[in-house]
């Protein structure tokens, strides 16, 4: 794949180092010459110099025939707008936008383009570890779909489905398990897999589903999921 990056910062230069290394193709674009100093010398020589709205930029930098593109330079507008003109203008089918302000993010992804909030993401994260079992924050979204209607959400395990059976959970509640952590180790469980106390779930639901999840989880286990 040839894939186009807008910014050459830390996460910029990161990306296309790791893009590289897995066999892809890349093209870096950032106004300030210095910039590029982050980037192997390889790696270099495929930098343009310019603005990410600026079309002649970005046909240099390969956007006719790129299968992806990333916007993570400084500026929410230039990331959001550069995206769209990737995907509505030159059909790049994966593209996404970093984006600092926590409100733009929200609006920004009922447009299709896929965004990753850095502030938000951040703040929520680090409050999952300081708070852990916090009400609002270890069920709150870790990942959306860019249509917006399917989320991950992180929960402890209620206490009353201690030693109960995963595909009992997922009968009781419009949700699949994705994964879970036990003891910091990472497991893929299997519809019998019985839950222990302290796992942490990680589970696939509709986004419009999330509030009565998170009120209803900790209520208890439903009866009607026997053994």
């Amino acid at each position: 794949m040839h894939i186009v990056i807008l910014g050459c910062g830390r996460v910029g230069s990161t990306l296309a180092h790791t893009l590289e290394d897995r066999g892809h193709t890349v093209a870096v674009i950032d106004q300030a010459p210095d910039a590029f100093r982050r980037l192997r010398p390889a790696t270099a020589k495929a930098a343009v110099r310019g603005a990410g709205q600026d079309r002649d930029v970005l046909v240099a930098a390969g956007i006719e025939t790129a299968s992806a593109f990333a916007a993570v330079s400084s500026g929410d507008n230039s990331n959001i707008i550069t995206a769209r003109v990737a995907r509505e203008t030159f059909g790049v089918e994966n593209v996404v936008a970093r984006i600092y302000d926590p409100r733009r993010a929200a609006v920004y992804q009922r447009l299709g383009i896929p965004t990753v909030g850095t502030v938000h993401w951040t703040a929520d994260t680090i409050l999952r570890r300081l708070v852990p079992g916090s009400p609002g924050l270890d069920v709150g979204p870790l990942w959306r779909d860019p249509s917006g209607s399917l989320v991950m959400t992180e929960a402890p395990l209620a206490a009353p489905w201690v030693g109960r059976r995963v595909e009992q959970l997922e009968g009781a509640f419009p949700l699949r398990v994705a994964y879970l952590v036990r003891a910091g180790h990472i497991l893929l469980p299997r519809g019998d897999e019985t839950l222990q106390a302290g796992d942490v779930l990680h589970v696939l639901t509709r986004s419009a589903d999330i509030d009565r999840i998170q009120a209803r989880l900790g209520e208890g286990a439903d009866d009607r999921q026997g053994d």
